[in-house]
């Protein structure tokens, strides 16, 4: 007989029972997981290179706003590199933050990755159709293929399985 005023510990199964078990996480959500880490390299390394030279910054200024004194340049190169930090961390935090919850088995964060991918698409369609460096133009084709092979291992069968059964 239990007694009200004493603490109620779980139950435990019967000898010879069972645990309830997580499901294991499917080949395909570490593979995608793995995309994801290196999608997040991929931004740091972005980043870094977008930052290496900020006299391109100062000369597009010149170029788009000809009228621009040079302490005017230099605010507005300094505010455009402070949005290149800001968004460049915040790339490598979605990256990190997706792999985290998908590998969880998060079934929104799927939803969200595959969010995420869209806008990184219209993303690398903006940047290519405008004159950007090369070498930046190239770790964005690569980053989205990066991106590209993380939703497709997402929304395989086997993960479609584990978000499915990860309630």
């Amino acid at each position: 007989m239990s007694d009200p005023s004493m603490p109620q510990y779980p139950v435990y199964p019967e000898p010879g029972g069972q645990w309830p078990t997580t499901p294991s996480r499917p080949g395909t959500i570490t593979r995608a997981m793995q995309f994801m880490y290196a999608g997040a390299a991929l931004s740091v390394v972005n980043l870094v290179i977008g930052l290496a030279d900020t006299s391109q910054f100062k000369s597009a200024i010149r170029s788009a706003y000809p009228h621009y004194t040079q302490a005017q340049v230099n605010n507005a190169a300094n505010a455009a590199i402070a949005a290149v930090v800001v968004v460049g961390l915040i790339g490598v935090g979605l990256w990190l933050w997706m792999a985290w919850a998908n590998g969880r088995g998060r079934r929104w964060a799927r939803n969200v990755s595959s969010a995420l991918f869209s806008l990184n698409t219209l993303d690398l369609l903006l940047n290519l159709s405008q004159h950007a460096p090369l070498l930046s133009m190239l770790l964005g084709v690569v980053e989205w293929g990066v991106g590209l092979g993380a939703i497709i291992n997402l929304w395989n069968r086997q993960s479609s399985e584990y978000f499915g059964s990860s309630r």
